[in-house]
Formats: structure tokens, C-alpha cells, sequence
């Protein structure tokens, strides 16, 4: 047997995308006990991680077995043919149910797969189930939906970031080789980060939304989570492209992601970020210590870097939530007038405060992104690619307070306002074992560049050698108590006219989520004084109607 076939049945998780796929296609490793042996680790391990809602393993089976032969008769699609996969569960997959992590969805069953699908079936991946998510792609860990929240395989008591929550944890776990997530926040970069892996926001418009889950129409991404850079690059290649179906998707040819990695880093320009975590949204000392190391590394392989500024993170993080609140309140209103009480306590604390928000904030947010995408313009002319801190560490689970997502800024979230592509890698631990990471930034479709870089620094230190420890058979965690909701500190007067807001939209908002709405009203009112308000009259918004664009 040659020496690459040498694996065990326990070990097999251990592969990246790539090592299965070289063992794949030499017919070293066959798709089925590849597949087989994903199965056998989930039955193990996920009922300690909440990270699967469904695992269809009689379809991955089938599949492998489909692949396997079209393999052996010598039909090899490429990288991913025979890899099994996993979705967040709000990819829309034919004859599977889709449930958005909610109990308004619970038993939706689609009739058609998400062009993404679509497109790993065709390069003949194995779908292995469909994961855990916060509701509807937004929120975070709830303990009172139908099924648990995910938990972070370095520390079970810890949260994994979201909402890719399972993803995040699938892939940390040895569940999954890779995921799709979506990132409209940060959904793909925070659980990539928490749970020590590689997450890609791709630029926007570059993968298809089509028949994803809204969330937010102008500010989502689907994207993958991975073990390596490389897997990053060959799950993106699978989904990239342009889609007639998405009214975003561009038009552009998708370049080989994975054919310039090698090239490092020596000649190019990198600007960092730090104010973004030194002064906007503080980190531990920890992290910011991991990320000098980590320039020191890109430093030593020839890179030149030095700072650079952007704006605030509170501008950009109220420019996002004001027209992002906007939209997925505007998706969600006919079911919320019908069944608000069957929505999760923290997609209500942050969906219902979209209500504070006006028609005329939306647009001025819109016109004021307008701008902030300009501004970006100096930056990608003098720097091939930007760093800043990724989220983390991880926090217990039993710390989240929804009233959290209205009081924070973020360090993703700049990002998916101006667009480009924005990768999570891991760049150390914490003491007690939990991950660090870094962001590396890019400018719109040069997602190349950026896997570029983050192959570099990967290649030159040790990370991926490490992996959480877990015990197979462990009994599941009982879930934390629901926390209570935010006690609001406003006049009588505002509480009346928040009434009357909820009764103009026709929504019977029960006692403790408006009272949650009200704790949140000061922070959406701070946030909108953010936005610009004197723009000349030809300022238009960044979604002004192109036709034909």
C-alpha cells in the first residue's frame, strides 16, 4: 500500500480537502469509506456539539457510491469529487428539509437546491447533513428554539460564533471537511474565528445567494468554512460564478483561486488595521499580541507593512445594522404579524428593532455607504491587502445578552459594507486552549490575493497542527437558563410611542420581548445619529436602480 494510503478509519477526519482529494483521485481513499467514516465521527461526537439538525446519511452514501464509480471509470471531475459537506441550514436543498433554525420553517421542504447546491452536487461532492445556525441566520445562541445551539469544540461551555454556529463547529470538530456558511455581519468570519478555522467572505456578488435564506439583500455572502487556506480555495472555486438567478451575482470569470498560492508574500504591500481593535472595539491583550507575531511572520517573509486608518467602526457598523435591521424586518414582517410568538426570544430582541428605524435612515444609511465604498479606493490602490484583528476569543454561552448586538460595534462588520473579500485565519491560543485569529482583507475580486496571503502565513507556522480534543459517547450539556431580557430605562412617553409603532405594523408584541424593545430604543437612536444627515441632493444611495447592471 503506498504510504499516502496508509490511514485509519479514526484519522481519515484528520485529512484536509486537499490530502482527500490527491488520495481520491489516485484511487487511494475511496469516496464511500471516506464518507462512512464522517458518519461514524458524527454518531460519536455531535450530540455534545449540537452542530448537525439533520444528517441525510442514506443520500451520502449514495452519493459516494456515485462518485466512486464515476471514478473509477475514469471521470474525474475535479477536487471536491467524493468530498463530503455540510450546509448551514439555510441553503434550500430539494427534497431535504430546510428550516432556518426556527420553528416557523420547522417542516419546509423545498422543491429545488440553492445555486450553490447545485454546484457542489455537479463537482460531485457528498452533502453529509444540514447544520445548526442561529434563527434564520441572525441572533445569537437561543436556548428556546426546537432544537439546541452549537457548542464550540475547544471548550463545550463556549460559544462558537454565528450565526454559521454548526459550520463553525462541524468543521472544528472533524464533522465535516468543509461547510457553507453566510456572512452578512460576520457570520462566517466569527464562528471561523471562535472555532480556530479558515472562514472566507467572498467578495460581494461573486457566489450566488440564489435560493440561500435572506437575511439581508444588499449585505449577504455565502462563502465556505475550512481546515486549511488551500480547502478555503478549492470550496470556492466549486461555488463561484456568475448566476442569472441572483439580480447581484457579477459578471465576471473566476479565476484558478488556488494557482497562485504558492507565490508568498515577499513584494507585496500590507496595511494594518489597529485601530480597529485597539481603539474601537478593544480586544484582549492576548490577541493583540498574536497578531504583532503574526505581521512578524508576513514581515520575515518579505512583506512590507505598515498602518493605516479607516473610519471608525461605529460608523460602518451603523450604516450596516441600520439598512441590514431594515431589510430583514421587511422579509420576516408577514410571518411575525401571524406567529410572533413562535420566533426565538433573541431573533425577536434584534429583528423588532428595525421598527426605531426609519424609511429616511435607511436611505441615508444607504447614500452614506455610497460614500464609504469610495473612500476605500487610495487603500486598494497602495495595499495588495489589510489586516486587522478577527473576533474572539470565545465567550461562555451562558454570558450572551441579546441587548449585546445593540450596544457593540464590530470588527467584521466594515467589511461587508464596502464589499470585498475579508478571510478569518487562526493565529494562536489563548491560555486556556481557545482560538485567536486574524483578518486579511481584500479589495473587490481579488479574493486570489487574499487566500494568497493567508496560505503564507499558514504555511509558516504551526496551527493546523493542533485540534480540539473531544470524547466520543459524551452525554450532551444541559443548555443554560434563558437569559432574562433587558430591563429598558425610557420614559412613559417613548414606551407610548413604541406602542404605537408596533400597532401601525399590526404586531402584538407580548410583554417581555417589548420590553426588550424598549431596553434596545436608546442604543438604535445612538446608532442612527451616526449617519450622515446633510447630503447635497445628487448623494445618491449605493442600491440606486441600474438597468442591465
Amino acid at each position: 500500500m503506498p504510504e499516502d494510503a496508509a490511514r485509519t478509519a479514526s484519522d481519515l477526519h484528520d485529512l484536509s480537502i486537499a490530502e482527500a482529494a490527491r488520495l481520491i483521485e489516485r484511487r487511494h481513499l475511496s469516496p464511500v469509506e471516506l464518507t462512512q467514516a464522517y458518519l461514524q465521527r458524527i454518531e460519536a461526537y455531535d450530540a455534545q456539539l449540537n452542530a448537525y439538525l439533520l444528517v441525510t446519511a442514506e443520500r451520502a452514501l449514495e452519493a459516494a457510491r456515485t462518485a466512486e464509480a464515476e471514478i473509477s471509470a475514469g471521470r474525474y471531475r475535479g477536487a471536491m469529487h467524493g468530498i463530503p459537506f455540510a450546509l448551514k441550514d439555510i441553503y434550500c436543498t430539494a427534497g431535504i428539509r430546510t428550516t432556518c433554525h426556527s420553528r416557523t420553517r420547522a417542516d419546509y421542504v423545498p422543491g429545488f437546491d440553492a445555486t450553490t447546491v447545485s454546484k457542489l452536487y455537479q463537482s460531485g461532492a457528498v452533502l453529509l447533513g444540514k447544520l445548526s445556525t442561529h434563527e434564520f441566520a441572525h441572533g445569537g445562541p437561543s436556548f428556546d428554539l426546537p432544537w439546541p445551539a452549537a457548542r464550540n469544540p475547544w471548550h463545550l461551555e463556549h460559544f462558537t460564533g454565528g450565526s454559521s454556529s454548526g459550520s463553525g463547529a462541524a468543521v472544528a470538530a472533524g464533522l465535516a471537511p468543509g461547510a457553507l456558511g453566510s456572512d452578512t455581519g460576520g457570520s462566517i468570519r466569527n464562528p471561523a474565528a471562535l472555532c480556530g478555522l479558515v472562514g472566507l467572505k467572498p467578495t460581494y456578488g461573486l457566489v450566488s445567494r440564489s435560493g440561500v435564506y435572506t437575511n439581508s439583500f444588499s449585505y449577504d455572502h455565502a462563502g465556505p468554512l475550512t481546515w486549511t487556506v488551500e480547502d478555503c480555495a478549492i470550496m470556492l472555486q466549486a461555488i463561484a460564478g456568475h448566476d442569472p438567478k441572483d439580480p447581484a451575482s457579477a459578471g465576471r470569470a473566476v479565476p484558478d483561486y488556488r494557482a497562485g498560492m504558492a507565490e508568498g508574500v515577499k513584494g507585496l504591500r500590507i496595511g494594518v488595521l489597529r485601530h480597529l481593535y485597539e481603539q474601537d472595539v478593544p480586544v484582549p491583550a492576548a490577541l493583540k499580541t498574536a497578531l504583532e507575531q503574526a505581521y512578524d511572520v508576513l514581515r520575515g517573509l518579505g512583506a512590507t507593512i505598515e498602518d493605516v486608518c479607516i473610519r471608525p467602526a461605529a460608523d460602518y457598523h451603523a450604516v450596516k445594522i441600520t439598512g441590514a435591521e431594515s431589510e430583514l424586518l421587511a422579509v420576516h414582517e408577514p410571518v411575525l404579524r401571524q406567529r410572533l410568538q413562535d420566533f426565538g426570544a433573541d431573533f425577536l430582541g434584534r429583528v423588532l428593532g428595525a421598527l426605531l428605524i426609519s424609511g429616511a435612515d435607511y436611505v441615508q444609511a444607504s447614500r452614506e455607504r455610497r460614500v464609504m465604498i469610495g473612500e476605500m479606493a487610495p487603500l486598494y490602490d497602495r495595499y495588495d491587502v489589510l489586516l486587522t484583528a478577527g473576533p474572539g476569543p470565545a465567550s461562555r454561552l451562558d454570558a450572551w445578552r441579546t441587548i449585546n448586538f445593540w450596544q457593540r460595534s464590530s470588527v467584521t462588520t466594515p467589511f461587508n459594507v464596502t464589499g470585498g473579500p475579508a478571510l478569518v485565519q487562526c493565529i494562536g491560543f489563548t491560555d486556556d486552549g481557545l482560538p485567536l485569529s486574524m483578518q486579511v482583507v481584500g479589495r473587490p475580486f481579488a479574493d486570489a490575493t487574499v487566500l494568497r496571503v493567508a496560505k503564507a502565513y499558514e504555511d509558516a507556522t504551526p496551527w493546523r497542527r493542533r485540534r480540539p480534543v473531544l470524547k466520543a459517547g459524551a452525554p450532551p450539556l444541559a443548555a443554560p437558563p434563558v437569559p432574562p431580557p433587558a430591563k429598558a430605562d425610557i420614559s412613559g412617553a417613548r414606551r407610548g410611542e413604541i406602542a404605537m409603532l408596533c400597532k401601525r405594523r399590526g404586531l402584538s408584541v407580548p410583554e417581555p420581548h417589548f420590553e426588550q424593545l424598549c431596553a434596545a430604543a436608546p442604543y438604535v437612536e445612538e446608532m442612527v445619529g451616526h449617519l450622515g444627515r446633510s447630503w447635497e441632493f445628487t448623494a445618491e444611495p449605493a442600491n440606486v436602480f441600474q438597468p442591465g447592471g
